[in-house]
């Protein structure tokens, strides 16, 4: 793995309000946002529709506070990476100063406020997860191991516990199967990237799977874990949060996963590299609809009348 240094580039132009929110990484907190949202509404406790958004926007900011601090932290091998050269610090819209700053100054005021908002509970597990993402994932495993995306990946799970804590103030099963089904989901999603980003992971230093272990290995990691998550994924039909919309939802989606999973395990590169990682590309799509859709169909069964034969 090459060694990588970081150099914060020339500010070219004064950073516009956009440049600062990209630092947010909004596209990750829009997933934040909604699976926090679905833990929220899936609780059995109805909650005042504005503590709920004030709550929920306090969690999105936790979220862009966790983004601006990554992107702080991993500054170095963003500039060598094709897929993050032109985030904000990189590209030399906002230095990595500024970043940190506004990743410490967010941080403090999400929690503070989700803890008047909705209670300490729910702000304590914002506060451990934005920990988690920055000093666990971020500045230890990422750098450290191949099981960085692995274990890092309960960085992102914790949102649905949070907006489940938000509204009940406990803990209880029905958010912790939430929790695992996207911890589950996220070595599969982040390993199918990893095959077709080639040589990113290994300019930057990274030890993703395909840097460690080849890219076979890593296939052979994505049929397993996929294996288990659709265990994990139709399973959770049969719970208190499930419902036959789920199960539909759920028989459809892992059975699409699993088909592209095993797709990629029975390839090798040489067929990747002549159809530009077709395969691993469409299981990388796909994956960022299994997610949306379960927890959609998670929140679906959250309105439905508890009339369904051995789901009443």
């Amino acid at each position: 793995m090459t060694d990588v240094s970081f150099q914060n580039p020339v500010q070219t132009d004064e950073a516009s309000l956009g440049d600062y929110f990209a630092l947010m990484k909004p596209r990750v907190m829009q997933l934040v946002v909604f699976t926090a949202l679905v833990g929220l509404l899936a609780a059995p406790v109805n909650v005042h529709p504005v503590i709920a958004f004030a709550s929920i926007l306090f969690v999105a900011i936790g979220a862009g506070a966790s983004g601006a601090l990554n992107m702080w932290w991993d500054a170095d091998i963003d500039q060598v990476m094709k897929r993050t050269a032109k985030r904000p610090i990189p590209a030399g819209k906002v230095t990595s100063e500024e970043a940190k700053i506004l990743g410490f100054a967010l941080s403090g005021m999400s929690v503070m406020m989700l803890a008047l908002s909705a209670n300490f509970l729910a702000a304590g597990l914002l506060a451990f997860t934005i920990f988690f993402y920055i000093v666990i994932y971020s500045m230890w495993l990422k750098r450290s191991t191949p099981q960085n995306i692995v274990i890092g990946g309960a960085a992102g799970a914790f949102p649905p516990v949070i907006g489940w804590v938000i509204a009940t103030g406990s803990m209880a099963i029905e958010p912790w199967l939430m929790f695992a089904l996207i911890f589950m989901w996220t070595p599969p999603h982040f390993w199918a990237l990893a095959l077709f980003m080639k040589a990113d992971y290994h300019n930057a230093g990274v030890p993703m799977l395909t840097v460690t272990h080849g890219r076979k290995s890593t296939r052979t990691h994505i049929l397993v874990y996929t294996v288990l998550l659709v265990a994990l994924a139709v399973g959770t039909a049969f719970t208190a949060i499930g419902g036959p919309v789920y199960l539909a939802t759920a028989l459809v989606l892992n059975a699409m996963f699993l088909k592209g999973a095993y797709d990629i395990w029975r390839r090798d590169e040489a067929q990747s590299e002549v159809d530009g990682y077709k395969v691993e590309k469409s299981f990388f799509k796909l994956s960022l609809w299994y997610l949306f859709l379960h927890f959609g169909a998670i929140l679906v069964e959250a309105f439905l009348p508890a009339t369904w034969g051995i789901w009443s």
